[in-house]
């Protein structure tokens, strides 16, 4: 019985990472998000210029391999400025504070691209609990449940009004060679497909990674439909 008690805890700890991620703090900064956009603009009118890209990019590496510098991530990004902090007393905490930091891409001409861009930061307790044998999250565990935290999150976003088109999801997987630029590479493609073709699927000259390669669908054939996140219903209230 203990055992699948344990069992049933594994199927539950990416929805419990995903929905409060969402709650305790998606939903609470990225509502606020365009507002400080604007306000960087309007101060540098050269830096943001595509508005397609005003969104948080965050990434979802399903490796659960967060790096806390996105500069030594890959060199070709690079810190430029924090956004205007948003400052909140919440949970008896007094003035706390949210903010995002921007960082301008390099890419293969030699052209800066900037935006706003981190880790979706629950992977790295994924991978924390698969280093801990207390645990008991093998490799595979995490990475079935980050996996599931990202199709959990995409669904729990997709159904946020105020979100909506505020974020851009990037999940991949790493190469197993030894890529120097491979993180640049995945985040400009996002950021040319808002510019140019937000909408439309490409079939060729994409990342060989599971942001494109690992669609919605793809996920849902390797997750089983009893552990996507369901709907909350009013006549359980």
């Amino acid at each position: 019985e203990m055992s699948e008690m344990s069992e049933r805890s594994k199927q539950n700890v990416a929805h419990g990472l995903a929905w409060s991620y969402y709650i305790g703090y998606l939903k609470i900064v990225l509502p606020r998000l365009k507002k400080s956009m604007e306000e960087f603009s309007r101060a540098n009118p050269n830096v943001l210029a595509r508005r397609e890209t005003w969104k948080l990019h965050i990434l979802v590496p399903l490796s659960c391999d967060v790096y806390d510098d996105l500069e030594k991530a890959d060199s070709n990004i690079q810190y430029l400025t924090d956004l205007t902090e948003t400052t909140l007393t919440r949970a008896g905490t007094k003035k706390r504070v949210y903010k995002h930091s921007l960082y301008a891409i390099r890419d293969e001409d030699n052209k800066l691209w900037h935006c706003a861009v981190e880790y979706a930061t629950p992977l790295q307790s994924l991978y924390a609990m698969s280093q801990d044998e207390c645990a008991a999250f093998s490799r595979e565990d995490r990475l079935e449940q980050a996996k599931l935290f990202y199709r959990t999150l995409e669904e729990i976003l997709k159904g946020s009004k105020e979100c909506a088109g505020t974020y851009r999801l990037i999940v991949y997987e790493e190469s197993g060679e030894a890529e120097t630029h491979f993180l640049s590479r995945d985040i400009l493609w996002h950021l040319r497909q808002q510019c140019h073709e937000e909408y439309t699927m490409y079939e060729g000259n994409q990342p060989h990674n599971l942001s494109t390669t690992l669609s919605s669908t793809e996920l849902n054939l390797q997750i089983s439909e009893s552990d996507l996140p369901q709907p909350l219903r009013s006549d359980c209230l």
